[in-house]
């Protein structure tokens, strides 16, 4: 029971964000999103996240808040970093939906980034344990090798 309540607490916190519309297309990017995650585990390689990775459409940094709720529903500003410095742009309600798309883009493209990056420093790794088990004797020098005596 009290996990109902904090998740239904949540989706009607989430909605009034959102909206109904957008609320149900963020649901829509987060199980799409899951469910790529959880089918790609299995079968990753670089070359298909890099495949992955090309097919993103649409992509926008930064995050969506709601300045203020009015006659007609919540007024939207989209934050993000440029050049040093924070930028805010006022979103009117019909493109919200797209920019909502365009965030998850970009959220999908860091985490296919992330896996590819640790799939290159995995094999890297591997690499290199193996280069290391051998160890390769020092080159020998030009110069004669003379003993010293013991007396």
């Amino acid at each position: 029971m009290g996990c109902g309540r904090a998740v239904g607490g949540y989706a009607v916190r989430a909605t009034k964000f959102f909206g109904t519309r957008g609320f149900l297309l963020f649901l829509l990017a987060l199980v799409y999103s899951l469910l790529d995650t959880c089918a790609m585990n299995a079968l990753t390689t670089p070359r298909s996240l890099l495949q992955q990775i090309a097919q993103i459409p649409h992509m926008e940094r930064g995050k969506l808040c709601v300045l203020r709720e009015g006659p007609q529903g919540p007024y939207y500003n989209h934050q993000t970093w440029e050049g040093g410095k924070n930028v805010s742009r006022y979103i009117p309600q019909g493109q919200v939906p797209a920019l909502q798309q365009a965030l998850a883009g970009y959220e999908r493209f860091q985490n296919l980034v992330e896996q590819y990056a640790q799939l290159i420093i995995d094999k890297t790794r591997a690499e290199l344990a193996t280069g290391f088990k051998k160890k390769t004797p020092r080159p020998s020098s030009s110069w004669p090798r003379t003993r010293k005596s013991s007396s």
